[in-house]
């Protein structure tokens, strides 16, 4: 497995957090989202997102909204040139018990096994606690960035 991989949390690591987004004209990158992203891909690091969507099982939005809020996210990257390569989620309340949500590996370990991704080689990135730690349960590195601020991982990184 010679596949390294970067995994981003969504909300508040790449775009703002307004707080249960689903409507695509809430979508607002940070700054330097784009140029960090295309530095990595250049790096030949495949990128993806796992993110916790808990608002679909509080009722507030459905599957099918956040999926039309994802296209469009995607959209505006593939326009710059910037491949995601999956978005995984998990719906779930925290309240539903279920075995998917982070800090649980299971999403970070499903994308590994199917992209053949070397866990040694890659990391998870997010705002959270959770998203680090369900980073370090899968086996990978992971680093938080605050207020968006992606660009400083590159030190890390590079």
């Amino acid at each position: 497995m010679n596949n390294k991989a970067i995994f981003f949390d969504r909300d508040d690591t790449l775009i703002r957090d307004k707080s249960y987004m689903y409507k695509p004209e809430d979508l607002s990158f940070f700054s330097d989202t784009f140029d960090v992203l295309l530095r990595l891909q250049k790096l030949n690091f495949e990128l993806f997102i796992v993110t916790n969507q808990s608002g679909i099982g509080r009722g507030i939005y459905t599957e099918a909204d956040m999926h039309k809020f994802n296209g469009e996210m995607l959209n505006q990257l593939n326009v710059r040139g910037i491949h995601i390569k999956e978005v995984v989620f998990c719906p779930h309340s925290p309240d539903d018990a279920c075995d998917c949500r982070k800090p649980s590996p299971k999403l970070l370990n499903q994308l590994c096994d199917k992209f053949q991704i070397d866990k040694t080689q890659s990391y998870m990135i997010g705002d959270k606690q959770s998203d680090l730690q369900a980073g370090i349960n899968a086996g990978m590195k992971s680093i938080q960035v605050s207020d968006g601020n992606i660009k400083a991982i590159l030190d890390t990184i590079l």
